[in-house]
């Protein structure tokens, strides 16, 4: 009688901690993964984009170069990190922003452009081209419901 308690007993504790074992690995993978972690720049289309970086100059300061302004800022997890956002002008001959016909085109800074990708190919999401990698990050466009062409950036920090 006495190792046949002690062989419940053992069972059922192997039982309780199995469960207790799963429900720790299961909470640990069943995180969502971070998706857009914040706004990488706003691109949009102009007849003249010289005149418009001179407006934007002497108007509101902001001083754009060829590849448009820059802003710096601090990430809110690790306030060391550094992060930028990207002001972009576009001619509005541009094809950059195609198949969208819309003037403007967001980025979006994402952590694990690939594993991204992978997730959003399943939900049915339109990628418009193949991941690229440069000297700033990794980018891919995918396109919204409504015809937005949406640049998603994995930056380089």
């Amino acid at each position: 009688m006495k190792k046949s308690l002690q062989l419940v007993s053992i069972i059922a504790i192997s039982i309780c901690f199995g469960f207790s074992l799963k429900t720790i690995i299961n909470n640990k993978t069943s995180t969502k993964m971070k998706k857009v972690t914040g706004i990488g720049g706003i691109f949009f289309k102009c007849k003249d984009t010289e005149k418009m970086n001179d407006w934007y100059n002497k108007h509101l300061g902001l001083n754009a170069g060829k590849y448009g302004a820059n802003f710096k800022w601090y990430q809110e997890e690790n306030s060391a990190k550094k992060g930028s956002t990207q002001w972009s002008l576009f001619s509005d001959k541009t094809k950059y922003f195609e198949p969208s016909t819309k003037d403007f085109m967001i980025n979006y800074r994402v952590e694990n452009l690939e594993a991204l990708v992978e997730e959003l190919k399943k939900e049915g999401v339109t990628i418009c081209d193949k991941i690229e990698a440069s000297d700033y990050g990794k980018f891919v466009h995918i396109m919204d419901i409504e015809g937005n062409k949406i640049e998603l950036w994995e930056p380089i920090d």
